[in-house]
């Protein structure tokens, strides 16, 4: 017998705040949806459940050793760790389409990267790697 027992009402279920990018995920089975829908709605998600989105940290932050093992991170797995630090990635018809996305987000929270220096960081960052771009000459950023 296992020696992990969840409790399934504690867990924070991403499925429900993911809902509309699930429609999304079923809806390109049967026609074209842009990526960049895709992306939007993925940081809708991760902004309505940790206020930050991928985009707000570096993946250098990351060890050496958290990239091996997320890039080893297989769904079972996956599973495992969400619910250790809280999170459902399980919907009514199984694993999240997203799962992997979801477990970059976990683990950036369990390490405390999730923060507002990481987040001004990586914004500047992504200003400068716009600026540096040929023929642009400004970024528009909402704050």
């Amino acid at each position: 017998m296992s020696t992990i027992a969840f409790d399934q009402f504690a867990l924070t279920r991403i499925a429900d705040f993911a809902r509309s990018l699930t429609r999304l995920h079923q809806a390109s089975r049967r026609q074209p949806i842009d990526d960049d829908q895709l992306d939007r709605e993925f940081n809708a998600v991760c902004m309505s459940i940790w206020g930050y989105t991928t985009d707000d940290f570096s993946d250098d932050l990351f060890s050496l050793e958290d990239h091996a093992w997320l890039d080893s991170l297989d769904e079972a797995h996956a599973r495992i760790f969400a619910a250790e630090q809280g999170y459902d990635l399980v919907d009514d018809h199984g694993m999240l389409t997203d799962w992997w996305g979801y477990c970059w987000m976990i683990l950036a929270e369990k390490r405390g990267i999730l923060n507002p220096e990481n987040r001004a960081a990586a914004r500047a960052a992504i200003e400068d790697k716009y600026l540096a771009a040929p023929n642009v000459i400004g970024v528009i950023v909402g704050r």
